[in-house]
C-alpha cells in the first residue's frame, strides 16, 4: 500500500472534520486494515498536515472503537470481534426500529422522494454488482431514515454505534446470498417508509439489523477458519 502516491491537502476552514473523515473511510473500506499500525509520518505528508491535528483525529477514532491508542507506541486500526458484533448489532438494531417509528410520523415529501432515489440508484448498483456503489447508496437511506426521525438524542447515539459497526456492514455485503436478502430487505423497507406504517417499518429493520449481524458473524468464523 502507497500512502504517499500523491498529495491530497485538506482545507484548513474543516481541518479536524475532514480529516477524521478521511481517516474514517481508509478504516472502513480496508485501505487501512485491521491490525494495521497507523503510520502517522505518511499521512502527515499525504494531507499535508502536521502531527498535532492527525493525531487529535485519532482520538476521534479511537472513541469511536475504530483504533486504539498506545502511550508513546502510536496507534492501530483495531480488529472486529465476534463479541463487539453482538453486542453492538441488538442495540444498533433497536435504534434503528425506533428511527423508522419516527421518521414515519414526521418524515417529509421530499425527503420521502430522496429516499425513493437512493434507493433506486441502490438497486440499480446492486444489478450492475458495484458494491461501493450499493454501500453510499445504502448508507444515504439510513441516514435519511435516521435525520427524518427528528431526534438529535437518537442520531448521535445511532451514528455513535453506526461508525464502529461501518467496516462490518461493508464487508458483509460480498456475500451473494446476503447482498439478495438485503435488498429483499430494503425493498420491504421503502414499501414501509412510503405507506407510513412505522410499526412495520421498526420490524423490518431490526430483522435487517439481524440479519446482517449473522452475516458478518459468519463472515468473521470463516476468516478465523482461513487464517488457522
Amino acid at each position: 500500500m502507497n500512502l504517499t502516491q500523491s498529495p491530497e491537502p485538506i482545507s484548513r476552514r474543516s481541518l479536524h472534520e475532514e480529516l477524521v473523515a478521511r481517516l474514517r473511510t481508509m478504516i472502513v473500506d480496508g485501505t487501512m486494515a485491521p491490525g494495521m499500525k497507523v503510520p502517522e509520518k505518511d499521512l502527515c505528508e499525504r494531507f499535508a498536515v502536521s502531527r498535532t491535528p492527525l493525531r487529535e483525529a485519532l482520538k476521534v477514532l479511537a472513541a469511536d472503537g475504530l483504533v486504539y491508542l498506545e502511550p508513546n507506541r502510536g496507534a492501530w486500526v483495531t480488529e472486529l470481534t465476534e463479541s463487539e458484533v453482538s453486542e453492538v448489532f441488538p442495540v444498533l438494531g433497536a435504534l434503528e426500529a425506533l428511527s423508522g417509528e419516527l421518521a414515519c410520523e414526521n418524515i417529509m415529501d421530499e425527503e420521502l422522494a430522496a429516499l425513493r432515489q437512493h434507493h433506486d440508484q441502490m438497486i440499480l448498483s446492486y444489478k450492475e454488482q458495484d458494491l461501493d456503489g450499493y454501500f453510499q447508496a445504502n448508507q444515504r437511506i439510513h441516514a435519511g431514515i435516521l435525520s427524518a426521525a427528528r431526534n438529535e438524542t437518537l442520531v448521535v447515539q445511532c451514528e455513535a454505534l453506526s461508525a464502529r459497526m461501518q467496516r462490518a456492514r461493508y464487508v458483509a455485503n460480498i456475500s451473494e446470498d446476503r447482498w439478495v436478502e438485503a435488498v429483499s430487505e430494503h425493498e420491504e423497507i421503502i414499501a414501509a417508509l412510503e405507506a407510513k406504517d412505522g410499526k412495520a417499518l421498526g420490524e423490518i429493520l431490526k430483522k435487517h439489523m439481524y440479519n446482517k449481524q449473522l452475516s458478518i458473524l459468519k463472515w468473521l468464523d470463516a476468516n478465523r477458519e482461513t487464517a488457522a
